[in-house]
């Protein structure tokens, strides 16, 4: 039997199936008005891609189009030259609208000011221009030789121009003769380096422009080439004091079956190297012993600076810590030492003199890094290993915070704080089982080294 229940489960009621209708039919109208609303290609295209890919797609075809035909039309117009565009307009609309001659003839004064400037920009000047520094690492305080040579590729005579060289922050401007097909120009100019940098030089552009300034047209011809400006260093005596420089290794307290450094004999254990017996003691004990050593390793040299501002009295402290760091790092290379540089925001690379001095032109310091403590925990964290530790900061770095810091390495390296007081005559302090050097200038820094050795 079936019951009435189960038949008015299974069909909807009349009530329900007008509200669906309804419902569907509005739907179906809305959808429809929508789709009046846009055009038949939107209409084509939202059934493949949607909605939203379609106004990603329109909005990065503008933007194509935008920089591609808007922006090289609109780039060469200065500042001066939009205050002149705007005012020609609005003289002329003004003027036409209201009859004024006079902000007629201002409107057509500037209108024949902005096409007279179009023709001195418009076309495309044919250069091959070559950069060239003579050498691409200076010491601060020299002057880097720069050249740049200038060849006419264009088959017809070129407008004289302008050429620029931007370094660093700076521009060098070099006057462009009218130049025929084939004619090579050459210019020499020379950088200043008064402090220690990275200075970009280029790209090399040319430039032409209207008397009067209302268009500028830059077009770029090279790519730009670093200049990196070395701080001072000086020559330190080879193996210099206070560098451990050794063929085996230095000697640590964990032992080892087989090495250099001799500790102590032991009972023979099966599977000990039988070239490690020592004969005479087992012919007298009348039991094998072998021989145990004290395992060695390499030294590593680690070089910590301070970029802390708080640390420094003034920028010069700066600079001649910076020297002395690169002073003892090119040493230390030189004597094919394990070199690792820590600062207070990173480590540098320091496996040749080059990449080292490179680094070094890049550094600055700043309020926001991590001062002088801080310096030394990084370094007891990250390089544990360290046989010997020289610590660099300047004058705000008192006697107490170098106890402090000492307490933070590890206790098997030997430490040498180094902290440069302007004008101070060098003196070297025991402090402990580690030193504090205060320095003056980066050429008291062989005097300090040969008192290390005395230490």
């Amino acid at each position: 039997m079936t019951t009435a229940p189960e038949r008015a489960t299974s069909t909807p009621a009349p009530d329900t199936e007008r509200a669906t209708a309804a419902s569907a039919t509005g739907t179906t109208r809305l959808r429809s008005a929508v789709q009046r609303d846009r055009t038949p290609l939107q209409r084509a295209m939202e059934t493949v891609v949607g909605d939203e890919s379609i106004t990603s797609t329109w909005s990065a075809a503008v933007a194509a189009w935008l920089r591609r035909v808007v922006w090289p039309v609109l780039e060469p117009i200065t500042g001066f030259g939009w205050a002149v565009l705007i005012a020609t307009g609005s003289a002329l609309a003004v003027g036409i609208a209201l009859g004024w001659k006079e902000l007629i003839v201002i409107g057509i004064v500037g209108a024949l000011l902005i096409v007279a400037g179009i023709a001195f920009v418009v076309g495309r000047n044919r250069y091959r221009i070559e950069l060239d520094l003579a050498y691409t690492r200076v010491v601060v305080g020299e002057r880097a030789l720069g050249r740049i040579e200038i060849h006419a590729a264009s088959q017809k005579p070129l407008l004289p121009a302008t050429i620029e060289v931007p370094v660093g922050k700076a521009l060098a401007s070099f006057h462009l003769p009218r130049m025929q097909p084939g004619d090579v120009h050459e210019d020499v100019f020379a950088i200043p380096t008064s402090r220690r940098t990275i200075l970009q030089v280029g790209p090399v552009r040319s430039v032409r422009g209207d008397p009067v300034g209302l268009l500028r047209r830059q077009v770029k011809w090279t790519e730009p080439v670093e200049l990196f400006v070395h701080p001072k260093t000086v020559q330190l005596d080879e193996s210099a004091p206070g560098l451990i420089r050794d063929l085996e290794g230095i000697t640590t307290r964990d032992l080892t079956n087989s090495d250099i450094a001799f500790h102590a004999l032991r009972d023979y254990v099966a599977g000990d190297d039988r070239r490690y017996i020592h004969w005479k003691s087992s012919a007298r004990t009348g039991t094998l012993m072998v021989r145990q050593f004290e395992q060695t390793r390499r030294s590593v040299l680690a070089l910590g600076l301070s970029t802390a501002a708080e640390d420094y009295a003034d920028p010069a402290e700066f600079e001649t810590a910076i020297s002395i760091l690169g002073s003892l790092g090119l040493q230390a290379v030189r004597d094919e030492m394990d070199v690792v540089v820590q600062t207070s925001r990173r480590t540098l690379p320091a496996s040749t003199g080059k990449r080292l001095l490179d680094a070094l032109s890049g550094i600055e310091w700043s309020g926001r890094d991590d001062r002088f403590l801080d310096l030394a925990a990084t370094i007891a964290r990250e390089h544990a290993g360290a046989s010997v530790i020289m610590l660099h900061a300047g004058g705000g770095v008192e006697p107490a915070l170098v106890r402090r810091a000492r307490t933070l390495l590890p206790p098997q390296a030997r430490v040498i704080t180094f902290t440069v007081v302007e004008g101070a005559k060098p003196r070297l302090q025991p402090m402990g089982d580690s030193l504090l050097a205060t320095v003056g200038s980066v050429s008291d820094l062989p005097r300090i080294m040969r008192g290390v050795a005395l230490q």
